[in-house]
């Protein structure tokens, strides 16, 4: 039965990857909550299952003429640096903390949602 959820929380995090959500916004929780994994691991686990999702996000988002390689530079650079320095905050900061902060950000990912889900709704009033 574990396997089973391990293999609906990658199946369902895939999807969300895929479509450009992000995966980890499901996967980190459930393998910290249903599993007991520290937010670290599971962080690094969301992280090697991006490889795979995104590759296979890339392909399809290039076949249907979807990527935009000019100024692709600005994007990836910010991304690998940003990247680079979370790892080593990552490093000096309790999973504790990682957690807390990254619950904080999934509230406010789901206020600002909210928020410009209503403002559009509004504006077609």
């Amino acid at each position: 039965m574990r396997y089973l959820f391990c293999f609906i929380c990658g199946a369902v995090s895939g999807v969300l990857g895929g479509m450009g959500m992000g995966g980890g916004t499901l996967l980190i929780p459930a393998l910290i909550i249903f599993f007991k994994t520290s937010s670290k691991t599971a962080a690094a686990i969301n992280l090697i299952s991006f490889i795979p999702t995104a590759a296979v996000s890339l392909y399809f988002h290039h076949k249907n003429g979807l990527i935009k390689w000019r100024g692709l530079f600005w994007i990836i650079f910010p991304a690998i640096l940003s990247g680079a320095i979370a790892y080593f905050v990552s490093r000096a900061v309790s999973g504790d903390i990682l957690s807390r902060l990254f619950g904080a950000f999934l509230v406010l990912l789901a206020v600002v949602s909210f928020a410009s889900s209503w403002l559009k709704k509004r504006e077609k009033n």
